[in-house]
């Protein structure tokens, strides 16, 4: 079997591997999914006992389903939350904890089940209508739940179950409201994924409104469904409204309490914690250029503020923060941008916690305090090398200055879960296939989480170098049977947006690139500035520029590499990209036809006034205040300037799933008009039924037709 069929059948080889790894909070346990094997795409929940090491399958969704378990269509919003979260497997998505990790509730075909971890026993439990997000309180009595649309049942309830099994509309609104659910933007941009949290002691819980009534309507429509109706999309566009969102806390007993801040000022709500003390939340202007922590009274609804976050480019919250450290001070991650530093950092009431060279990425929990000592904390960071990820412990103890120091010496790309004193550390390595998990209670190795995934027949080997004066983060892959001194044509391979990076070492990001290396070319792959890893002002150099930023590194990187690999043919040079990178490549071969010969365009952002407010809007500031900005990054724009060469219109293949619902196929639609307009030579190759993840496949079989295409242009 090919690269591309076992790659659709396995999901990039992650069918069967363990994923969204917790520990529960006693430490007694290690939660996680993972499907019965290499081609199995429903995930089944699964229990590590830390006393024994035994794994024990605690929900299985062929079980719990019975004669239903065959593929179902999910429910539209079960559907959001799972493209959200870039999660396109089966069965079990996602499931939640109790405090002590006893109790875990999830969602199957939209039904309610709740698992005793403790005894084994699962049950349903009955709703009023299908399920999004369930969650336990955190004493594991009762379960949390919103309903999703189905008929007779209006989406955005949120609704309790009691132990005895009555169902309570804790609240519920017509018109365009939800509640209990995270908007669009919350859950695109911010990555918060849920819209209600329990109050500590399950009395009570913290939900956010949300009223989308002002926002436009657009509409998707798979044209391979003709007998389906379009679905409404409330979609917050560039410039336009957004969704109002307020926070309010309802007790179980009918209470209600409003949360108070400016929202007007303030109308991102980007996070919400609650686990010790009172809540915290982060909001943030609309230009994202200023924020707040708050705390919240959860008496009142009064706030009080934290910190201020600042910077006249954007402001970048750090995942884990803020939070109650247990000596009272709140936790918060910013950056430090003077005195000579650059850098991402964590402080708690204003003082700093970690040295200016480490790059925190995220917050994973607090490490067990030792005898009359505080509790450090457990980060994710990088120190000088961004393509790899560590595991620090940092000093919380007042006074002594700052330490934080490495967990471990292996190299490669680390994560990490925590609960009491055991701890699940996944490892990604160019060394090995997928991530490997391993869990250690206290200074005692308790087991590694078997992993059912298939493996490649392959391993690759990218060539990691930083170059240019900007030490661009840079890879270069070469065939497996590369002869030394035979010229290669080029595969830039492409993503370059804000937030991710794609030179890593990880095999699993490799193997793709590999595959076309093997085809015949040198692949190429280049971490510009605008991506994380390395300082904010790296980061942040693309504001309001970011199309001469960015195409400027990714030219001047691929001229660098070329002296330091004089088998890239410079002359052959092919650019692909999906998402931000299918605009990347589109720009490419735009503005430089004199280096891009051809390019294959995915998914691609061709009008940044027609994206969501809140990444344009962050980037490119408001269009109102910029269209020149806008205008100088629309795709659309620069296609319908007129040809000057006809041997330098350059062919390109446009790739777009019919119901993207995140990057609409309206943008490839209207660049294709474009290029036609002014007879540039392209392709377009819709995708019924796909959406931006181009899931089931789909994307690894289209790699043989993109293949064709690079032939015959190349």
């Amino acid at each position: 079997m090919d690269f591309p069929e076992l790659a659709a059948r396995t999901r990039r080889f992650s069918h069967g591997a363990p994923r969204a790894v917790t520990v529960a909070g006693d430490g007694s346990r290690v939660l996680f999914l993972r499907s019965a094997g290499p081609e199995d795409p429903a995930d089944a929940l699964w229990l590590l006992d830390v006393d024994t090491g035994a794994e024990r399958l605690v929900a299985d969704p062929a079980v719990l389903l019975g004669t239903d378990a065959e593929p179902v269509r999910l429910a539209p919003g079960e559907r959001a939350l799972r493209e959200r979260q870039r999660l396109s497997s089966g069965g079990i998505g996602s499931y939640a904890l109790d405090a002590a990790g006893r109790v875990a509730a999830f969602a199957l075909a939209g039904r309610l089940f709740r698992a005793d971890l403790v005894h084994g026993d699962v049950i349903e439990v009955a709703a009023v209508g299908p399920v999004i997000d369930p969650r336990p309180d955190p004493t594991g009595e009762r379960l949390a739940y919103v309903t999703d649309t189905a008929e007779g049942v209006r989406r955005g309830q949120l609704r309790v179950v009691e132990p005895d099994g009555t169902d309570n509309l804790l609240a519920g609104e017509d018109s365009g409201v939800t509640w209990g659910l995270a908007e669009h933007i919350a859950a695109e941009e911010f990555h918060r994924h849920r819209g209600y949290w329990w109050a500590p002691d399950g009395r009570s819980v913290l939900a956010a409104r949300v009223d989308e009534s002002r926002l436009p309507r657009w509409y998707l429509h798979d044209p391979a469904e003709p007998a389906s109706p379009p679905t409404p999309l409330a979609y917050p566009v560039a410039g336009g409204p957004n969704a109002e969102v307020s926070l309010h806390l309802l007790d179980l007993d009918g209470g209600w309490v409003d949360v108070h801040w400016d929202r007007e000022t303030y109308p991102y709500l980007s996070s919400v914690e609650w686990a010790d003390g009172g809540p915290l939340i982060t909001v943030l202007r609309r230009s994202q250029q200023h924020g707040l922590v708050l705390a919240v009274d959860p008496r009142t609804g009064e706030t009080q503020v934290h910190a201020e976050l600042a910077d006249p480019r954007w402001v970048e919250p750090i995942p884990g923060t803020p939070a109650h450290l247990p000596d009272g001070r709140v936790l918060v991650g910013g950056e430090l941008a003077h005195d000579g530093y650059d850098a991402r950092c964590l402080f708690a009431d204003g003082t700093l916690l970690t040295p200016p060279s480490l790059y925190v990425r995220r917050v994973v929990g607090r490490l067990p305090a030792g005898p009359g000592t505080a509790a450090d904390l457990l980060v994710e960071a990088s120190e000088g090398e961004p393509s790899q990820r560590h595991l620090y412990r940092v000093r919380t103890a007042i006074g002594g200055g700052m330490d934080a120091r490495r967990m471990g010496s292996d190299p490669g790309w680390h994560t990490a879960a925590i609960g009491g004193s055991t701890l699940a550390v996944g490892v990604a390595s160019l060394e090995h296939a997928g991530v490997r998990w391993r869990v250690w209670h206290g200074d005692r190795e308790v087991g590694e989480l078997r992993s059912l995934a298939a493996t490649s027949s392959y391993a690759p080997r990218p060539t990691l170098v930083r170059v240019t004066d900007r030490r661009l983060p840079s890879a270069v892959l070469y065939p497996g049977e590369h002869v030394k001194g035979t010229r290669l044509p080029v595969l830039v391979d492409i993503y370059g947006g804000p937030g991710h990076q794609e030179v890593v070492a990880a095999r699993d990001a490799w193997l793709e690139r590999q595959w076309w290396a093997d085809q015949g070319f040198a692949v190429v792959t280049v971490d510009n500035r605008g991506t994380p890893g390395i300082a904010p002002s790296f980061e942040k150099a693309i504001h309001r520029r970011v199309a001469d930023v960015i195409l400027t590194d990714q030219v001047d990187a691929l001229t660098a590499l070329a002296g330091k690999h004089p088998d890239l043919d410079l002359g052959r040079v092919a650019v692909r990209g999906w998402s931000f990178g299918g605009w990347l490549a589109g720009l490419a071969v735009l503005r430089h036809p004199e280096l891009f010969r051809c390019a294959i365009v995915g998914a691609p952002v061709t009008d940044w006034a027609l994206y969501d407010t809140a990444y344009s809007e962050r980037y490119l500031g408001m269009p109102e205040d910029g269209m020149d900005v806008y205008a100088h990054h629309s795709l659309v724009e620069l296609a319908a300037e007129p040809v000057g060469d006809p041997a330098e219109a350059r062919p390109m293949l446009l790739v777009h799933g019919l119901v993207d619902d995140n990057v609409l196929a309206a943008h490839t639609l209207r660049l294709s008009a474009a290029l036609l307009s002014t007879g540039r030579p392209h392709a377009v190759l819709p995708l019924p039924g796909a959406s931006h993840l181009a899931a089931g496949g789909v994307a690894e079989r289209l790699l043989r037709l993109e293949l064709d295409f690079l032939r015959r242009h190349m």
